[in-house]
């Protein structure tokens, strides 16, 4: 018998804290197995605490290291009888500044991390997502691909690319029967925004700050429906059809208003 004992299987990049922390937490509160990675020791420790290390397989690992993250797979692989449920691309790192200005190895870093890793970790477990009845390949993008974001371009441009390639792979996949979907976060509390965004995020509308739970849930409801595109508070989407309409009045009121100036979620 597995380590997960037939119970459902979830694999969470960026498991350690924030929107991954949270999606480990609410997961193993219905009853998931819980795989969890992250480069955060310090965290996956008190994540596999917290849940009990028969709930959980956490380990180190950095998502750019294809061999590493292949192992880390044929591990989680072997406690969950060969099942992945849902696979969660999860990790992500912000680092920003004017383009211009920017350390090229920093943006490459983005690059590699946000992007690179993601289409690296999802290639790998194609096989395990096919093997499972009802799977789903779940991918953090963020609301910066709703408009790229001044000052965080690069990020901007790796969750633009996430949205493109879950649009996509849904396509690809759905013969297969696995489902591909992802989230747009605005502003949510997690490691990856700055205080200064925080302190400055208004109280309400679209640009709130957020409680990653909230992200945990949208990710659960994703699970059990076959909505492509999840946006956290909801009324994102509906500012994703202004700027496809109207995408130089977008930009010319964020030139204007100076708001985004750090990474959102």
């Amino acid at each position: 018998m597995s380590k997960a004992n037939g119970r459902k299987a979830i694999f969470i990049t960026g498991a350690a804290s924030g929107m991954g922390l949270e999606t480990a937490r609410l997961f193993a509160e219905k009853g998931w197995f819980v795989g969890g990675v992250d480069v955060n020791e310090a965290g996956l420790d008190a994540l596999r605490t917290e849940l009990g290390a028969d709930n959980c397989l956490v380990s180190r690992l950095d998502v750019t290291d294809r061999e590493a993250y292949r192992a880390t797979l044929a591990a989680f692989a072997e406690a969950t009888g060969g099942k992945l449920d849902l696979l969660f691309n999860n990790a992500g790192i912000g680092r920003g500044g004017p383009f211009a200005d920017m350390a090229w190895e920093d943006a490459m870093a983005v690059i590699n991390i946000n992007l690179v890793a993601v289409l690296s970790g999802i290639h790998l477990a194609i096989p395990l997502l096919k093997a499972t009845p009802g799977s789903l390949c779940f991918s953090t993008s963020s609301s910066s691909a709703i408009f790229g974001i001044a000052n965080i371009a690069v990020y901007s441009a790796t969750k633009h690319a996430v949205k493109g390639f879950t649009e996509a792979l849904s396509v690809e996949l759905k013969a297969a029967g696995v489902r591909v979907a992802d989230t747009l976060p605005g502003m949510i509390d997690t490691p990856i925004l700055p205080d200064e965004a925080k302190a400055n995020a208004p109280t309400e509308g679209m640009w709130r700050l957020t409680p990653p739970r909230e992200v945990a849930e949208a990710v659960w409801a994703a699970y059990h429906t076959d909505k492509i595109h999840w946006y956290v508070p909801t009324e994102l989407e509906a500012y994703d059809l202004v700027v496809t309409q109207h995408p130089e009045m977008v930009r010319d009121q964020m030139a204007q208003s100076g708001m985004f100036n750090a990474s959102n979620g």
